[in-house]
């Protein structure tokens, strides 16, 4: 008997594990404290080239939706052999090969296992994701759980409901990009002089003032500019044609933490403070300009940035 109630007590631990690392990444409304965005989450499947800028969003939704159905088939114990163990196998395996990549490619910053509510290096993620495979081995020799000619209805209406979750709670603006770049002109004069003669780290080059670029105005404490940030890093790995400039304000100390975790240290930037930093960009950050020849044509949210769009502009 005890050892029943200790196997049942690791199965509903580990589909806690699931609810809660589909949950702090999926950008749900309610409960914002322990809910990350999701863009990010979004990001990996392109940065993967398993999806492009339009499907992503579906693709993460489901992948949460999954967590979601693992989690509560394990906490119901419901069907563990035939449907709970194994998905939840393949589901940890997967995530071990990604974050194999990530440690490959480097061990710094954030692995996004559970978006920014809990941080975790790829290492660690990638060892708790092994621990968490051998106990589902340890479970699938040992403990059954409860399986019946029921249990099929409840594995149904788990699936259905998981995979509901996402899209209900969050769900995907299908047009959030369309044709923006349709907007009238905005059509004002970047004085770029002011960049030139007050940045810091790295000078920026004049050529930012002859034909078109893409300029963004971050913050290092900003966590929308961090989204933007790997939106941008994901389009210039793309398209390395499209140029891409970065003026960052902030502590120096915060330098590091924003390149681990955006990996963007490879994209041409400067830092810029006080005065001049407000004069250029405002006070909503991240401010995102697409600039020709120092005019600013287009001021984009972050949300809206397209890569199709934008290298239809370039193109113009």
């Amino acid at each position: 008997m005890l050892k029943k109630i200790l196997f049942v007590t690791l199965t509903i631990l580990l589909g806690a594990v699931f609810i809660i690392s589909g949950y702090t990444k999926g950008g749900f409304p309610f409960l914002p404290r322990y809910s990350s965005p999701i863009e990010p989450f979004e990001f990996t499947f392109v940065d993967l080239g398993v999806a492009n800028w339009r499907t992503a969003p579906f693709i993460a939704r489901l992948m949460i939706g999954l967590e979601f159905f693992i989690g509560l088939i394990l906490i119901l114990n419901v069907r563990l052999r035939k449907v709970g163990y194994r998905l939840a196998i393949a589901v940890l395996g997967i995530f071990c090969i990604y974050l194999t990549l990530m440690m490959l490619a480097g061990n710094n910053g954030n692995c996004g296992c559970f978006g920014t509510v809990f941080t975790m290096t790829p290492f660690w993620a990638l060892m708790k994701n092994v621990v968490m495979i051998l106990v589902l081995l340890l479970l699938y020799k040992f403990h059954t759980g409860w399986d019946n000619k029921y249990a099929a209805w409840v594995v149904y209406g788990a699936l259905v409901v998981s995979l509901a979750m996402p899209f209900i709670l969050n769900a995907v603006e299908l047009d959030y990009s369309k044709s923006y770049l349709n907007k009238p002109e905005e059509n004002y004069k970047l004085e770029l002089d002011s960049l030139y003669n007050n940045a810091r780290l790295n000078v920026p080059p004049k050529t930012l003032s002859q034909g078109k670029h893409i300029i963004a105005f971050m913050s290092l404490s900003c966590p929308h500019c961090r989204i933007a940030a790997k939106k941008i890093r994901i389009m210039h790995e793309r398209n390395p044609e499209i140029s891409f400039y970065f003026v960052l304000n902030g502590d120096d100390e915060k330098l590091k933490p924003f390149f681990d975790d955006t990996h963007t240290e490879g994209i041409p930037h400067c830092m810029l403070l006080g005065r001049p930093f407000v004069y250029l960009a405002g006070t909503n950050m991240p401010a995102i300009y697409l600039v020709n020849n120092s005019m600013v044509e287009h001021d984009v949210n972050y949300i809206d940035l397209d890569q199709g769009e934008i290298e239809a502009w370039m193109k113009k």
